[in-house]
């Protein structure tokens, strides 16, 4: 009986697979500072893969203030009839979207995984950039793959943020295209990564005077 539970158990879990895609300005940026993201539409209509990886996932990870963008665009079609989770701590009053498989979750991108592990989704798409960066802070992002647009906007919501520690990614590959796109896939973590982490030091010179 236990070890049939054993098999049981094993079964049941699921391992999350955590990706980013993504595209940013040269200069690293998802969208200028009033959540605009016009001048990523260099390259539309140009196929980069973007079909295909949405493909690959049963679950879209969503910011609130991300979701509140995509709605306020109408562009929750795109996500086709895929699950959305969208992360907020304040109750949502989803909206009535026809094909649309809304719900949301609340807490730590650890507790978030779990959650998701849990239903057994296999592989999540992480999108929104307060939320990709609490998910690189917390390890739990495995491959993020970023199309940089050729230009400079100065100033916006960047794609990466502080970190505890240096993150080592893996190149897989990078292609461009005639439009000018560049597109980069990276695999992140791992054993080897954690074995080499180099901790940020701390300026505690600078803590105390914020404190």
């Amino acid at each position: 009986m236990k070890a049939a539970a054993k098999r049981t158990k094993k079964k049941t879990e699921t391992k999350l697979k955590k990706s980013v895609f993504c595209g940013t300005s040269l200069d690293g940026f998802l969208a200028r500072p009033d959540d605009t993201f016009d001048f990523l539409t260099a390259g539309e209509g140009v196929p980069h893969g973007f079909v295909e990886f949405l493909a690959s996932v049963d679950v879209i990870v969503l910011g609130r203030r991300t979701f509140d963008v995509v709605m306020k665009l109408g562009h929750l079609g795109l996500y086709g009839k895929k699950r959305i989770v969208v992360l907020s701590r304040r109750p949502l009053d989803f909206p009535d979207v026809k094909g649309a498989t809304l719900e949301q979750m609340a807490g730590t991108p650890q507790e978030i995984v779990a959650q998701l592990e849990a239903t057994g989704a296999k592989h999540a798409y992480v999108d929104g950039g307060i939320t990709i960066q609490d998910f690189l802070r917390a390890g739990e992002i495995d491959r993020i793959i970023v199309t940089r647009v050729p230009v400079l906007i100065g100033t916006g919501i960047p794609l990466f943020g502080e970190v505890p520690h240096d993150l080592h990614l893996r190149h897989i590959a990078t292609r461009s295209f005639p439009s000018g796109l560049v597109q980069s896939e990276y695999a992140i973590g791992g054993a080897e990564e954690k074995k080499g982490r180099t901790r940020r030091p701390v300026n505690r010179r600078k803590k105390k005077k914020n404190s």
